[in-house]
């Protein structure tokens, strides 16, 4: 006999008591029967009216909104982007909260997954608890960071550019994304027809004036005219096989951190905020303190960027290994880091290229995974090369927690983590831990 299908609970409301946050942008609540409320839009210590947005009779959680406050957070503000709240943009997270509480949230976050994924306190991580603006980013109540100098706008039926809905493909068509960079917004993307296309992105350089946009048509569709507010160069995701080709202008935009140019060409990975790859570096390499003549490993090395940073300061004598994936990446890498003999960089996963290397000891290492971290096997692998000193970059604190238990279990402990709040007004953030091993007992 067929079993019942669960009855759905979407549009329910219950009143309920905001408990604390949780990794995702959401609170944790309960429903007077136990249910786990996911809550969007509210924060800790409130007592709001949640209307659930997924979720079935007997499911593990729901998924709510927010949409009546009855008791406020001291921390609570009106959102001052006129397209966040409950169904609308799912771009931002936190637009309803000061930015000293995101990043107080932020931290409570990282806190609470090093303690539950890696079994660590903030002390014994080296943790001060905090979470760092970058800089300029400190701005009066109201006022937005405009820091998002990339920003993939979804195209609705009628051709209007917006973006897209929290868990969910439909549209929010806007006039003006507040966290896009100026850079971005003089383009105008919003203000035209993009009938035909599924998708725009739109990215703005930093210390350059290179600006692109990367059109991906609907099946079928031609490409329109483009025609800008500022010189552009126009790419084009092609349907057949999702590469991206040149339609005029260069096919790379110049982006300029640690006080070098990089190259970085179309889909090409590099931090999104405009201090990011600067403060990064810093971190990196006041964390890892290289040595003349040192040998490092760079992985997941994008287009170069520690690389490049680790070469200057390791001099003639030292050597570096970049191992990434992406091909174009690669190349532009490659092109990025033609000035140093002694760097090489290889292309591949890193967990089939390392161990091909034939590498056995090594001096530093950087890695910047992506979202979903290294992995036990790759953390085994590093565990062995007898490095002093790993540098973790990690836009996940899950996938760092974890990747750090690993490090554990392969004698190395955490020296110092340091946060910063590189995506405000989202759930995202930015940690760097430095790793070293534990000393053996005589």
């Amino acid at each position: 006999m067929q079993a019942e299908p669960k009855k759905s609970l979407v549009g329910d409301e219950y009143e309920v008591e905001i408990g604390p946050v949780a990794h995702g942008g959401h609170c944790i609540a309960r429903t007077e029967e136990g249910q786990v409320l996911f809550v969007r839009h509210a924060l800790p210590g409130e007592r709001v009216v949640a209307r659930v947005t997924e979720g079935e009779e007997g499911a593990r959680f729901l998924r709510a909104d927010a949409v009546r406050i009855i008791d406020a957070s001291k921390d609570r503000v009106e959102a001052p982007c006129p397209y966040a709240g409950p169904g609308r943009c799912g771009g931002c997270d936190w637009q309803h909260a000061k930015p000293g509480a995101q990043r107080r949230l932020k931290g409570e976050v990282i806190a609470e997954q090093l303690q539950r994924l890696a079994g660590l306190t903030p002390e014994e991580a080296g943790w001060d608890g905090t979470v760092m603006p970058a800089e300029g980013d400190k701005l009066p109540a109201g006022e937005v960071p405009q820091w998002r100098t990339r920003v993939q706008y979804a195209i609705d039926p009628d051709g209007n550019a917006g973006l897209r809905r929290h868990r969910s493909h439909e549209v929010e068509p806007i006039e003006r994304c507040m966290i896009a960079a100026p850079g971005v917004t003089e383009l105008g993307i919003e203000e035209r027809d993009w009938s035909g296309m599924e998708a725009v992105e739109a990215i703005a350089a930093t210390g350059s004036q290179d600006r692109m946009v990367i059109l991906e048509p609907r099946p079928g569709a031609r490409l329109p005219l483009v025609e800008l507010d500022k010189p552009v160069s126009v790419m084009r995701v092609e349907e057949k096989d999702g590469g991206i080709h040149r339609v005029h202008g260069r096919a790379f935009v110049r982006e300029r951190a640690d006080g070098r140019t990089h190259r970085v060409g179309s889909g090409g990975f590099w931090q999104v905020h405009p201090m990011a790859a600067d403060t990064l570096v810093k971190a990196v390499m006041q964390g890892l303190l290289p040595r003349k003549g040192e040998m490092a490993l760079d992985l997941y090395c994008g287009v170069g960027l520690f690389a490049g940073a680790l070469a200057d300061r390791l001099g003639d004598q030292g050597a570096v290994l970049g191992i990434e994936s992406g091909k174009r990446a690669v190349e532009d890498a490659r092109h990025n880091l033609a000035g140093f003999d002694r760097v090489r960089i290889e292309q591949g996963k890193v967990e089939a290229v390392l161990p091909r290397t034939g590498i056995t000891e090594v001096d530093i290492i950087v890695l910047d995974p992506p979202r979903a971290g290294a992995g036990k096997k790759t953390v085994e692998h590093l565990s062995s090369l007898g490095a002093r000193r790993i540098a973790y970059v990690a836009c996940d604190p899950a996938a760092l927690a974890r990747d750090l238990a690993y490090f554990r279990d392969g004698g190395y402990k955490v020296r110092t983590l340091r946060a910063f709040d590189l995506f405000p007004m989202t759930h995202h953030v930015e940690c760097v831990a430095i790793l070293e091993p534990v000393k053996k007992d005589a």
